[in-house]
């Protein structure tokens, strides 16, 4: 992928990573040469990937410079002073915070070369082929069938998948399908890219209890995959799944936030804004949350520094499960504070976003989005098993299917 014309150059393979002082220099070049008042979004952001800025602890050129993670806000800083357009990371969340750490650990240099761009830049949006009706807090009993087509390769997919976010706007999805049913069923799973293009690919709204459809379910027949588009070895999906699993509940869990960011955010300012509406026991209770949303996000901070030596752990779940419980507990305490008017939802409309919202609009939808939080990205009583087994080494549930194939499982 040559630079764009006027762009600074990548740092070559192998060179010696940029230090803060000459990445701020390297920003401010790119400014120069592409201001952002008069350069088209998509011309910028182009330029900024080809200039090593976009992620710039990923490889020289796949949108990075080998250099450390932490040195990303010395590029943010000067971007936002310069009120440089963004990429939309709520829209393209998937792709950023589970596709793109999948392909550049699993995917070949010509994987991450088609889809790395597009993906960063926000010219193809993707989703998660994950979650089945059948399979969705045991993900590894999933019955998608991918068959080897002998004659040419490719990989001829069939089955359901659901809860699948974005799919209405994807142009490409990350699949795990079953490629050997005779295997038990954490084995025999396969990790595909998936074009959300192909005719089999059939997308259904999901209308969700705030009225709108974020969510769909996904039919997918006869769809035909190309070898080419494998991520890891045949039969190993499972372990590239969870790469990506791990990555997602630090993406919905770990978000760095401002104090006050999240959904304590409005509780609190209501609070202060409506004093007529206050209550010894809910000044009390909102001081309790208020000190818990703190500690959350400053081990959202730490654990965000612990991301820069190598991939997410285990310790992503517990920041998941926090999200989702303290969400719910605030967004439910804002409503109880309202009263009567907590009860109002003033949008309850069919609509397909473009992106998930957590806290938006008013209190009625952020207290009926939040029940959502302690299922979406791993349910919270799959990751208190994960927390007790991997983080506190508690011994394993008993677990009697663990040798036995598939194929012979009772569903």
């Amino acid at each position: 992928m040559a630079p764009t014309t006027g762009a600074p150059e990548a740092t070559p393979p192998g060179a010696t990573p940029p230090d803060a002082v000459q990445l701020r220099e390297r920003t401010r070049r790119l400014l120069a040469e592409h201001p952002p008042a008069t350069t088209a979004p998509a011309d910028f952001l182009d330029a900024r990937f080809d200039a090593g800025l976009a992620w710039v602890h990923f490889p020289a050129g796949l949108g990075g410079l080998d250099a450390p993670r932490a040195l990303q806000p010395v590029v943010d800083a000067e971007l936002d002073a310069a009120a440089a357009p963004g990429n939309d990371p709520r829209r393209i969340g998937i792709g950023l915070g589970m596709a793109a750490p999948t392909l550049l650990r699993y995917g070949t240099r010509e994987q991450q070369e088609r889809f790395l761009k597009p993906l960063w830049t926000g010219r193809e949006v993707w989703c998660q082929l994950f979650s089945e009706p059948g399979a969705g807090s045991d993900l590894a009993a999933l019955a998608t069938r991918a068959v080897r087509d002998e004659g040419t390769g490719d990989w001829i997919v069939s089955g359901q998948k659901v809860w699948t976010s974005s799919a209405h706007l994807a142009r490409w999805a990350i699949l795990i399908a079953r490629t050997d049913p005779g295997l038990p069923k954490h084995r025999g799973i396969t990790y595909f890219v998936c074009d959300m293009t192909d005719p089999g690919v059939d997308v259904r709204p999901l209308r969700q209890i705030t009225g709108e459809a974020e969510f769909n379910e996904v039919f997918l027949t006869d769809v035909r995959i190309p070898d080419a588009h494998r991520l890891g070895d045949v039969g190993e999906g499972w372990g590239v799944a969870r790469t990506t699993l791990m990555n997602e509940r630090v993406s919905i869990g770990g978000a760095r936030l401002p104090r006050e960011g999240g959904m304590i955010g409005p509780a609190a300012a209501t609070w202060r804004e409506r004093p007529e509406l206050r209550t010894h026991d809910l000044h009390r209770r909102l001081l309790d949350l208020w000190v818990e949303s703190e500690v959350a996000r400053l081990t959202g901070e730490r654990l965000g520094q612990q991301l820069v030596a190598g991939h997410p752990g285990p310790e992503g779940s517990g920041m998941k499960l926090t999200f989702a419980r303290l969400n719910q507990a605030v967004s439910g305490l804002e409503v109880e504070l309202l009263g009567d008017e907590g009860l109002l939802y003033s949008d309850w409309t069919m609509r397909r976003p473009d992106h998930v919202d957590f806290t938006g609009r008013d209190a009625g939808y952020r207290y009926l989005r939040s029940k959502g939080n302690s299922i979406e990205g791993g349910t919270s009583e799959v990751l208190l098993n994960i927390i007790a087994e991997r983080v506190l080494g508690l011994p394993p549930e008993p677990r009697d299917d663990k040798d036995v194939a598939w194929k012979d499982l009772a569903r």
